[in-house]
């Protein structure tokens, strides 16, 4: 079935991806069409700068956002501006003037989604925002639709390319953390101020996002513990390789099982973290997204690809306008919001977790002893300890002492009891320095080198 109505897009934002829609919608005209059932035309693009623009069509360019959004002859809004306002208060103008909405906007969806979410379902649109996370990456739509009859109980991966480009060039050369990120902006990977990503809170706002889906619970960033990678050093790397084990910064989104009366829960968290090499998720390097899903009837999955870049996100952003666009033209609409199971989220203390800790110490008797009572006076069970460098001269004074690199793997225990150790730790006179402190992640794989079940 065809219509000779078209479908009429506005599209605010025309920076790396939003011209890569532009150049999108007017190479594919003709296949999109036969895809939707009708043509599918540009009405508008909003920008802030037209001069800037030189090779869109002046007749279509505008500097009044709002003005557009509310034009009755616009079906769908596409924004590809990012940042909070003010795309907030653009797509809501939208939503309420009764035009579905496509978005790539990772931040607005992770603070306040469910109020776009709520404005959709009020007005009878769709909106829909695979583009949001990872990419190019079919992630959100599967997790949504495709597993809707499954129970998902596992959600985590790399979905940061900048980050990730990082460590795999720390790992493959040896450089340390300021070596790499000056390689990674040197070739455009990172931005002039890499804050979002090496700190962390993109990765966030994407875990924000999968776990609201997955766990059927509204999550915003602000639920999300996150930690960033600023302070993985080329020893670390080196360290976890000995261990058989890479360095990776993992979005990780699980449901908890509930316990002693206590409820099932969720937890959402970012943090860089060993994980096994026998894990698929550890040969997954540069620039490259990919993510592990755990299901009870589905099994394991995982879904790799490219995470970022202009035309990747474009890919995403021209399926849900597809999505969309077919709707309108067949009168259906996509899948609401899901919410129902509210389930609360878990704090990152109560959350069960493996360390890795390497301390500078004193090279004399009784030290082992010290550091291992500060684990067992809280409950945490050491899985394997090495000592390296020092001398072996029995009962050395303290101020005479050489230094030993002292190296901790715990078993699991919550991370309250865990972090509470190493300050213990670093407030021990035979302690010199706590000099890392990473999480050891099976992933629901052994850590069989560790001596660790995973």
């Amino acid at each position: 079935m065809t219509s000779d109505a078209p479908v009429r897009v506005a599209l605010l934002g025309c920076g790396t991806v939003g011209s890569e829609v532009v150049r999108l919608l007017e190479d594919q005209a003709g296949d999109l069409a036969a895809r939707v059932g009708a043509p599918v035309e540009l009405a508008g693009v909003a920008v802030r700068r037209p001069h800037r623009h030189p090779g869109l069509d002046p007749d279509l360019v505008t500097t009044d956002a709002s003005a557009l959004v509310s034009r009755e002859d616009v079906d769908v809004v596409v924004e590809v501006v990012g940042g909070i306002e003010p795309a907030r208060t653009l797509l809501l103008q939208a939503i309420k003037s009764g035009k579905s909405v496509v978005t790539a906007n990772k931040a607005l969806l992770a603070e306040d989604g469910a109020t776009l979410a709520e404005a959709a379902d009020a007005a009878g649109v769709d909106l829909y925002y695979e583009a949001s996370v990872a990419g190019a990456i079919p992630l959100l739509r599967p997790l949504r639709e495709s597993l809707a009859g499954d129970r998902i109980t596992r959600v985590a991966g790399i979905v940061n390319g900048t980050t990730n480009f990082i460590l795999s060039a720390m790992s493959a050369s040896g450089a340390g953390y300021a070596e790499a990120l000056e390689e990674a902006t040197r070739l455009g990977y990172a931005e002039a101020d890499p804050s979002a990503d090496v700190d962390g809170y993109d990765a966030a706002s994407k875990a924000a996002i999968l776990a609201t889906i997955a766990f059927h619970t509204r999550i915003t960033a602000a639920d999300v513990h996150c930690e960033g990678i600023r302070r993985v050093t080329a020893a670390d790397i080196a360290a976890a390789r000995g261990l058989g084990c890479t360095i990776k910064l993992l979005a990780i989104c699980e449901r908890v099982p509930g316990s002693g009366g206590a409820p099932e829960s969720v937890s959402a968290r970012v943090y860089p973290a060993m994980i096994p090499l026998s894990h698929p998720l550890a040969s997954v390097n540069e620039a490259f997204n990919a993510v592990f899903v755990e299901a009870d009837a589905a099994g394991q999955l995982m879904f790799y690809g490219q995470g970022a870049g202009g035309a990747p996100t474009a890919s995403a952003v021209l399926g849900d306008l597809v999505a969309v666009a077919r709707n309108r033209v067949g009168g259906g609409r996509g899948p609401r919001e899901s919410a129902y199971a509210s389930l609360p989220v878990l704090p990152i203390g109560d959350v069960h977790t493996r360390y890795h800790v390497s301390l500078e110490v004193a090279d004399r008797t009784g030290v082992l002893s010290a550091v291992a009572g500060e684990f067992a006076r809280r409950g945490v069970s050491i899985a394997a300890v090495r000592q390296t460098g020092g001398r072996e001269d029995g009962d050395v004074p303290e101020a005479e002492a050489e230094a030993a690199r002292l190296v901790v793997v715990t078993h699991g225990a919550p991370d309250s009891a865990l972090h509470a150790t190493v300050e213990a730790l670093a407030g021990l006179d035979v302690v010199r320095g706590v000099e890392s402190v990473l999480r050891v992640e099976g992933l629901g794989r052994p850590v069989s080198t560790l001596g660790v079940a995973g």
